[in-house]
């Protein structure tokens, strides 16, 4: 038999043998799918598992959804049919784990990340699940403490139980996970765990330590713990916890591997970080960010030559930044790529040449005190993607030479520094930029027109740059890709014409001189504020959107004339509402009522008339509500208190409402400032002000009055309150001070009656104003309660009597008016009181003392007698007082002399005491009189 012959008979023996095994593995197992067991266990799971999404539309009992491993997420054993893979990650399922769920025997992977399982705790059967090597439970709303039966997983590699509402008391299961690779506890209550350290220290194929914001506690670092360390960490994040520099002797000792490093958000101090953190010879990232650190720059950056991404932001480092600089040339200058020092104040001194940092990409220096002149040389570091200087003290002018051979730059923002733009007009830039910021950067007059080469930029952030131009029609066709607009505080002339589609989603063109007609593609927008310009016509613009993303919306300071639109239920995102200042007429329309997200709504200054539709108490998000300086008439409406709890300011002032003030105010117990000035208001002020809590307590946590929404990009924006407000004579614009303000303004009304005493409760008052009412009565006695008061006003009323003693404690009060009432008698004497005007108490007939003429008993000569005034009601020395005298000093010596002289027993224990202290004091005197001789 010739060889190939050979050959050929053996290849058919294997094939034959081939076919024979897989004959008898099909045998064994003739139904190679999904095990009934494990598919019931799977029904059982769903049916506990609320599934609006349908998600689990495959997961069936029919005949042709039987297979239970052809299920969404459901992944089993080509040959077993077990299920070994369970990925039901961000499917928005809700419920609880069923308990059937442990006949999964032989389970390897399971992710649940991403659902809502309503804080309910981890089943302790998990643990049971002896097969597991990945478990994620990320951001699934899981709750209570860990079971510590997860140290039965032994087999587990991956563990993420992060974005949870875990807790722990001790992580003594953790060691037995010997094999684990990735922990991630993120989010974990570990501030009773004292030994935190010693169970990460047991886990020797760890790669991966994730325990961003776990109130760690400050570790305790032994021998011990640093022998057993693992060696194999690469990736280390513990920032927001309470640790502090004792983690750099483990840290430094043991892990000369670290790639990312992230502790930033501690409780570091001192000279916080050691040199000998430079061992740490591979590392990659390092971020100190936010960790109070204190002292000077450190010297041992200088051995970290592998560096490639450093953050040491937001932390109390001291020092000239080029001497930093120097030291980190020596080692990482052919290897950093990322340099993030922002925000750190006492970072001083000049820019150094970086030239020598040749793969430097993100150069962020924002937020510190940096200054002189921004070295030319940087527009020679080719490989730069990202430069942040704003917020420094640069100065001197920036020029093509800067950017010369930046041809990969895509982010720039020089802000807020005293920098001069100044570029050829015929100048191309190498680069294209995605964002362009340099707010406060002088560019102007003229509109730059080097923005013409840019072609794909997203954020275009120029105000305040001193452009007196009108915008260039090229200007428009440019953008089809721009997010972000803001030419604000410019004197940009012009109108807005041929705007595209899709146009930006946050415009701010404010404190311009634009004109002409809104358009109306800019009711596309989400954030929108033209203010302060020339815009004219009417706000019907805003009617062409069905389903408008507007959240914010200021047109103040325009002249917008005409009615408003009755389409407002098209705008259902809007959070602000600015229209003051403006020509607008006519009755509020009612569909307002349907801005359900508003909170705050100004349309203060303009025409409107009528009285205040009803349909704003559904608004209950409403912070603040200002409609002063129109012609609103009708009465003060009682769903004002009733229906929007949340007001904080409310203004009504300058129009035309009547009859009393709804006792429902106080039921705002977030009120800071009311004011009903200049109305026709009457009947009496209600006595229930004392349950304004907020004016009852004294100080604000916060001088604004913020405000947090999320935008229609996801994305998180604020704003803060304004508010025109009239304090001491003087109307003036409130907005970062507008949180410290507690007024009550009613002046100028036909308020009748007494000044209620409740009104001496609200000690956190810092301005009163009653002032031009038809108020009787005394001024309340506790007035000097208010010891936050800053203003005053009580003048022209009908208020009688003397002024109240305790009004003179006041010592922080600014202005007084009291004048024009009825007041009589002596001005009290305090710190305050007599630093006044004249005209402060002007009008009094019966008032006198300092500063107004001196008062009749004052001018009396020395030699006569003392006369007691019985009408003082604030006097001490009555006649009354000198009969109180003559019966207590009869009283009292009779109550001791009678005692003795009827008393026996009381006579004999009386001279029996004054007998030994005679005795007592002749025998001390005798001891100490020779000491006083000898000296």
């Amino acid at each position: 038999m010739t060889l190939t012959n050979i050959v050929g008979v053996r290849c058919c023996f294997k094939l034959l043998y081939a076919i024979v095994v897989v004959i008898l593995l099909h045998m064994n197992n003739p139904c190679i799918g999904c095990r009934e067991r494990e598919r019931q266990a799977l029904l059982a799971f769903k049916q506990g598992l609320i599934d609006d999404n349908d998600r689990l539309l495959s997961w069936g009992r029919e005949a042709q959804n039987k297979d239970c491993c052809q299920w969404d997420g459901v992944y089993c054993n080509n040959q077993t049919g077990h299920v070994v893979k369970l990925d039901l990650g961000d499917q928005s399922l809700q419920g609880k784990i069923s308990p059937k769920l442990i006949h999964l025997q032989h389970l390897e992977y399971l992710n649940l990340s991403s659902n809502d399982f309503n804080g309910s705790k981890i089943p302790d059967f998990i643990g049971s699940l002896s097969n597991l090597i990945y478990l994620d439970l990320y951001f699934a709303n899981f709750g209570g403490q860990i079971p510590n039966q997860l140290g039965n997983l032994t087999r587990l590699q991956y563990l993420d139980l992060s974005e949870n509402s875990f807790h722990a008391k001790n992580l003594n299961w953790l060691p037995n996970l010997s094999g684990l690779k990735h922990l991630d506890l993120t989010g974990t209550d570990l501030s009773d765990v004292v030994g935190w350290l010693e169970a990460v220290n047991m886990l020797p194929n760890l790669v991966n330590l994730i325990l961003w914001g776990c109130n760690l506690p400050p570790p305790i670092i032994s021998s011990v713990s640093l022998m057993n360390s693992s060696k194999s960490l690469v990736f280390v994040n513990l920032r927001e916890n309470n640790l502090n520099s004792s983690i750099f002797q483990w840290l430094s000792r043991t892990h000369t591997n670290l790639v990312h490093l992230d502790l930033s958000v501690n409780n570091f101090s001192g000279s916080s970080i050691p040199d000998n953190l430079g061992n740490m010879s591979s590392l990659a990232f390092l971020n100190l960010e936010r960790s109070e650190l204190e002292g000077r720059l450190p010297n041992s950056f200088a051995k970290l030559c592998s560096l490639q991404v450093l953050h040491l932001s937001e932390n109390s480092l001291s020092g000239q930044f080029s001497d930093f600089v120097e030291i980190l040339s020596k080692c990482a200058q052919n290897t950093l790529e990322i340099l993030a020092m922002f925000d750190s104040p006492n970072i001083v001194g000049s820019l150094p040449d970086l030239t020598n940092f040749v793969l430097l990409k993100t150069l962020h220096l924002q937020g510190n005190k940096l200054s002189g002149k921004i070295p030319e040389s940087i527009g020679h570091m080719s490989n730069l993607e990202s430069i942040d200087l704003s917020w420094n003290s640069f100065e001197g002018v920036i020029s093509e030479t800067h950017f010369l051979k930046l041809s990969k730059l895509s982010f720039l923002d020089l802000s807020s520094n005293s920098l001069v733009v100044s570029f050829h007009d015929d100048w191309v830039p190498p680069f294209q930029l995605d964002q362009i910021r340099l707010c406060s950067c002088k560019m102007g007059p003229y509109f730059p027109k080097w923005l013409r080469t840019q072609k794909s930029y997203e954020w275009l952030d120029i105000p305040d740059n001193g452009i007196s131009d009108t915008i260039p029609s090229w200007f428009w066709d440019l953008q089809n890709k721009l997010e972000y607009l803001d030419l604000s505080q410019n004197q940009i002339r012009g109108t807005l014409e041929n705007l595209r589609p899709g146009f930006a989603s946050i415009v701010n063109l404010g404190s311009n001189q634009l004109e002409g007609p809104i358009p109306s593609i800019l009711s596309e927008v989400a954030f929108l504020n033209l203010s302060n310009n020339k815009f004219s016509g009417s706000v019907s613009f805003l009617c062409t959107t069905k389903e408008s993303n507007l959240t914010i919306l200021d047109l103040s300071s325009n002249h917008i004339s005409g009615e408003l639109p009755n389409c407002w239920f098209h705008l259902k995102k809007l959070v602000f509402l600015n229209l003051r200042d403006n020509s607008l007429s006519g009755k509020i329309p009612t569909t307002m009522g349907s801005l359900f997200s508003i909170e705050t709504l100004i349309l203060n200054h303009n025409r409107f008339v009528g009285e205040l539709p009803s349909q704003f108490k559904n608004c209950r998000k409403l912070t603040l509500f200002d409609l002063g300086e129109n012609k609103l008439s009708g009465s003060i409406p009682e769903w004002l208190g009733a229906n929007l709890p949340n007001l904080a300011v409310i203004i009504l002032g300058s129009n035309q409402f009547y009859k009393s003030i709804p006792s429902q105010l106080c039921h705002l117990t977030r009120l800071q400032i009311l004011d009903l000035s200049m109305n026709n208001i009457s009947g009496t002020i209600p006595k229930c002000l004392n349950n304004l809590t907020t004016l009852v307590k004294q100080g604000n946590s916060s001088p604004t009055i913020q405000h947090r929404y999320i935008s229609s990009m996801g994305s998180i924006w604020g704003y803060n309150d304004e508010a025109y407000l009239t304090w001491k004579g003087v109307r003036s614009k409130y907005k970062r001070t507008l949180g410290l303000v507690k007024s009550i303004d009613l002046s100028s009304n036909k308020l009748i009656g007494e000044i209620p005493s409740e009104i001496t409760y609200l000690v956190g008052l810092i301005s009163l104003n009653l002032s031009r009412n038809q108020l009787t009565g005394q001024i309340p006695s506790r007035i000097g309660n208010l010891q936050e008061l800053d203003s005053l006003d009580l003048s022209r009323n009908q208020i009688n009597g003397r002024i109240p003693t305790t009004l003179a404690r006041i010592d922080r009060i600014g202005k007084l008016d009291l004048s024009q009432n009825n007041l009589s008698g002596k001005i009290p004497i305090g710190t305050q009181l007599q630093s006044f005007d004249p005209s402060s108490y002007a009008e009094n007939p019966l008032l006198c003392g300092l500063p107004l003429p001196t008062c009749p008993e004052d001018e009396k000569s020395p030699g006569q007698p003392v006369l007691v005034n019985k009408d003082d009601k604030d006097g001490l020395i009555t006649q009354g007082f000198y009969i109180s005298i003559g019966l207590g000093f009869a009283v009292g010596f009779w109550g001791v002399c009678g005692t003795l002289l009827l008393n026996r027993s009381c006579r004999l224990t009386c001279f029996s005491f004054l007998t030994f202290l005679h005795d007592w004091l002749y025998v001390k005197a005798s001891i100490i009189r020779p000491k006083m001789l000898n000296k």
